[in-house]
């Protein structure tokens, strides 16, 4: 069982940036390939990152490629997504993933969930 917490969300003027940053309680956490996710009302649970075990491979969404970057640290067990030039569209509930196997971008390949945390961009 790996639980994670997100946190680092919030409410962020277009053009402006956040850090969100997501906690895994195991030290296995270096053996889970992590994603990000996201979540708009009325709207199904999109891919928005990806990032191998060891961090030397990275997958976006084509909406984020360039403003967005994901990152790992495995010391701390802590995956990171950092997000520049927030556009309103961006708002969602973000969610980090773990998982073992599978394709990077579909939310069936991910073992475990965090809570979630918010995202608000105002235009």
């Amino acid at each position: 069982q790996v639980q994670l917490v997100e946190s680092g969300g919030g409410l962020v003027q277009a053009g402006g940036s956040l850090r969100l940053s997501c906690a895994a309680s195991r030290r296995t956490f270096s053996s889970y390939a992590m994603g990000w996710f996201r979540q708009a009302p009325g709207k199904e649970r999109e891919f928005v990152a990806g990032i191998s075990w060891n961090g030397v491979s990275t997958y976006y969404a084509d909406s984020v490629k360039g403003r967005f970057t994901i990152s790992r640290d495995n010391a701390k067990n802590t995956v990171y997504l950092h997000m520049n030039s927030l556009k309103p569209e961006d708002t969602a509930v973000y969610y980090c993933a773990a998982r073992r196997a599978g394709n990077v971008y579909y939310t069936e390949s991910y073992d475990y969930w965090g809570q979630g945390t918010q995202v608000t961009v105002s235009s």
